[in-house]
């Protein structure tokens, strides 16, 4: 029997922004409860919970304080209980969230080291290290951070003398893991099975690119200054702290005592998906979606490709070929909280250009943006991922087409990325504007319960956007949603992918059994062959029932009577 995970719909669920049911402006495990009606009615076999546990907020969940509770302002782990059995009860299994790179600088363990001399077993938990320089006042290596700024922050003895330096991937309160520390290994042991034995189903594994360091922590190799990268895409280019090797040795383990978990407890079918990208390396994306290591990881090319027909054909063909030739599961999305929203991304006049593939979703350009274009070219594009084998990753308001919020105050962001570039870059906040459930402005558009502001700024016209406004509209981009995740269950999951129309350059076309999906990345209407198909199953163009047309921007599903 193939395991559930493997042809999944997953939703992304931003807890902080998906419903407030105490009127405090953020949203908590009991607004999901109330509203889980709408994720069954969208027909999802999971949810994935980012980060809920206790955390001070520096990045929004993914600085952990303690792995083994709820965050208050999220509720309690009674909550969370009600929470699995409301689910559970809808058919729809929870993920969880794991950060294994790094946690808070408020969890005990850190505070513990800062207390503790140079080089005890406190310390060893972190990367703690001397500084360069006469008085060790330069930091220990020239790495860059994630958010921007060095990856070393300085401490400070309890006598006011400055101390070591610690090591952070990401913010300064992010203080990253040693994974050569047994305690950090028995750490996330002990994880796993307290939440697997509260009935979570599974794990999305944070940022596994970068939970492994080079012994030595060496200088990274200085960059071409005519290669023109950008700023937050330096750390990218790090080689002793990306993809350093001996991380796998930990992942391995965790497959181990996970597979584990699940033989004494029969019924139970985990997973775990990682993030890791990858560009354009499918054969490197292997290294950790593999038997003995993560169950799924996700293939980003095809988020990350622009609108393109031969980017995009290569998006999915290179990691098509090559899972399938050793039959690992494929992992698909084209949104998640990381990355500036489809509808607006699709929408940008440089989205066509093949230059605009970065192989980043933190890097983009300020180029006019059009929300039609962008809505119909997402409404295009999940309905071809939809179709793609393997399992497909929703993220929280993209079945309304939600657009990025691009114009958030200054003094309202709260992305760690928008203070450490001093505002260089915007970050990631425009991605994870609360939801509209109504169109009542008052309540943040139905997100709270009482007239609380929402910890974000939601735009004006973000009723418009709302369940509410579409579930009235047949033709909306919701209840395509719907649709799309409905029909997807009528093509055989092992049907394997085939390429056909080749000879029109505009079209990213394929069948899987007697499904054909044409989708028109082009601005003009395509003609298709009078044979292909006998009925429309689904469009992205509302009331589309020609066969022989393919519009503008769009994506067809024929039922097929004859091969290509």
């Amino acid at each position: 029997m193939t395991e559930w995970w493997r042809n999944a719909v997953v939703y992304q669920l931003y807890v902080r922004s998906y419903a407030d049911s105490n009127g405090d402006g953020r949203g908590d495990l009991r607004g999901i409860i109330d509203r889980l009606d709408h994720l069954g009615q969208l027909g999802v076999d999971a949810v994935w919970l980012t980060p809920c546990y206790p955390s001070p907020q520096h990045d929004h969940g993914y600085d952990v304080a303690d792995y083994f509770s709820i965050e208050p302002m999220y509720g309690d782990l009674a909550d969370f209980d009600e929470l699995i059995v409301a689910a559970t009860t809808r058919g729809i299994k929870v993920l969880m969230d794991v950060v294994p790179n790094h946690c808070s600088e408020e969890h005990v363990w850190f505070r513990e080291a800062l207390r503790a001399v140079p080089g005890s077993a406190a310390r060893d938990r972190f990367y703690f290290r001397d500084g360069r320089g006469d008085s060790g006042e330069l930091p220990p290596n020239n790495w860059r951070s994630v958010f921007g700024g060095s990856v070393w922050t300085r401490t400070a003895a309890a006598d006011g003398t400055p101390g070591q330096w610690y090591l952070h991937t990401f913010a300064p309160e992010q203080p990253d893991f040693n994974w050569e520390s047994q305690d950090v290994i028995d750490h996330f042991d002990a994880m796993f099975a307290f939440w697997f034995d509260r009935g979570v189903e599974g794990f999305r594994i944070d940022a596994v690119a970068v939970a492994g360091k080079a012994p030595g922590l060496p200088d990274a190799p200085q960059l071409d200054p005519a290669a023109n990268i950008a700023e937050n895409d330096v750390w990218s280019h790090n080689p002793y702290s990306v993809f350093w090797p001996s991380a796998h040795q930990h992942w391995q383990h965790w497959r181990t005592v996970i597979d584990e978990y699940q033989r004494t407890h029969p019924g139970r079918e985990l997973v775990t998906v990682s993030e890791a990208y990858t560009p354009k390396r499918p054969d490197l994306l292997l290294d950790y979606v593999n038997p003995r290591e993560f169950h799924q990881s996700f293939c980003f090319d095809l988020m990350l490709a622009p609108w393109h027909p031969s980017l995009l054909r290569e998006a999915i063909a290179l990691f098509y070929e090559t899972f399938s030739v050793v039959d690992a599961p494929l992992t698909w999305t084209i949104n998640n909280h990381d990355t500036q929203r489809s509808t607006t991304r699709y929408g940008r006049a440089d989205a066509t250009l093949p230059s605009s593939y970065t192989g980043n979703n933190l890097v983009y350009t300020n180029t006019p943006i059009d929300l039609a274009v962008g809505l119909r070219r997402t409404r295009a594009m999940i309905m071809m991922a939809a179709a793609l084998p393997g399992s497909l990753y929703l993220y929280q308001g993209e079945e309304l087409g939600l657009p990025e919020v691009l114009d958030i105050p200054a003094d309202r962001r709260e992305d760690p990325i928008f203070e450490r570039t001093e505002g260089r870059e915007i970050g990631r906040d425009g991605c994870r504007i609360p939801m509209p459930w109504n169109i009542d402005r008052a309540t943040g558009f139905g997100f709270s319960t009482t007239t609380a502001e929402p910890w974000l700024p939601q735009p004006a016209d973000w009723g418009e956007w709302s369940i509410e406004r579409q579930h009235a509209d047949p033709a909306s981009t919701l209840h395509l949603y719907r649709r799309t995740v409905a029909l997807r269950r009528a093509i055989e999951a092992s049907a394997p992918l085939e390429w056909v129309l080749g000879e029109l350059d505009e079209l990213v076309a394929f069948r899987r059994g007697d499904v054909m999906v044409v989708l028109n990345v082009s601005d003009h209407d395509v003609q298709l062959p009078v044979s292909i198909g006998c009925e429309v199953l689904l469009s992205s163009v509302p009331g589309q029932t020609d066969t022989r047309e393919s519009a503008a921007d769009s994506c067809l599903w024929l039922r097929t009577i004859s091969s290509m």
